[in-house]
């Protein structure tokens, strides 16, 4: 991961612009693929919004500025030439002028690759570096036995809550649920793309 953006060569083109490619930071869904000069990326990192240098009208253009649809970034990658911008970013609205979610017709939808993200990165990092201040560092200190014993109590909870109507606290149980059971795949040292692959074996 290369997020030193002085490293990016806008010499190497002509006309000194490189491109960016916008993904959604939630979804991983790449949104649509734009131009940068080196004062697009300035006016982008000052504003928290992805602008691009237009080829068509020949000046600064910030995705969103007439119709609010804003790209607000989360992080800006650069690639191993220093030549290609990665930009993960919230979109506000439809980011395609037509309407659509994406420029390639695809439907912006799926926030599963934050569980990806907090095991490998999150829980990982506690497991690795424990604080004492940490909740899960002290669970992973604790061993299998009591953050199994965690999965279960917090597998009763959401049995419990699904047979109420109260749809945000059986969402916090479901959450709950989810978090404890990414510990347990951690501390056993298997991975979620492990769990989706057997997953996706049975999908046949």
């Amino acid at each position: 991961m290369n997020t030193d953006l002085t490293t990016i060569n806008f010499s190497k083109s002509a006309g000194g612009l490189v491109p960016a490619v916008v993904q959604d930071a939630a979804t991983g869904k790449v949104l649509m693929l734009g131009y940068m000069s080196q004062e697009a990326l300035v006016k982008t990192q000052a504003e928290g919004k992805v602008t691009f240098f237009s080829r068509s009208k020949q000046r600064l253009w910030t995705k969103g500025e007439t119709s609010d649809n804003f790209l607000h970034v989360k992080q800006i990658l650069v690639d191993c030439d220093g030549d290609t911008l990665l930009i993960k970013a919230t979109p506000a609205g439809p980011t395609c002028h037509t309407g659509a979610d994406t420029c390639f017709g695809e439907t912006n939808t799926g926030k599963a690759p934050f569980l990806n993200y907090l095991q490998k990165q999150v829980l990982r990092e506690r497991k690795q570096n424990p604080s004492e201040e940490s909740y899960t560092s002290k669970l992973f200190g604790r061993g299998v036995n009591k953050i199994a014993q965690k999965v279960g109590e917090e597998a009763v909870e959401v049995v419990i809550e699904a047979k109420d109507d109260n749809a945000d606290l059986f969402k916090s149980e479901v959450a709950d649920l989810l978090f404890h059971l990414l510990v347990l795949l951690e501390h056993k040292n298997v991975d979620l793309d492990e769990v989706i692959d057997v997953l996706s074996s049975r999908h046949r």
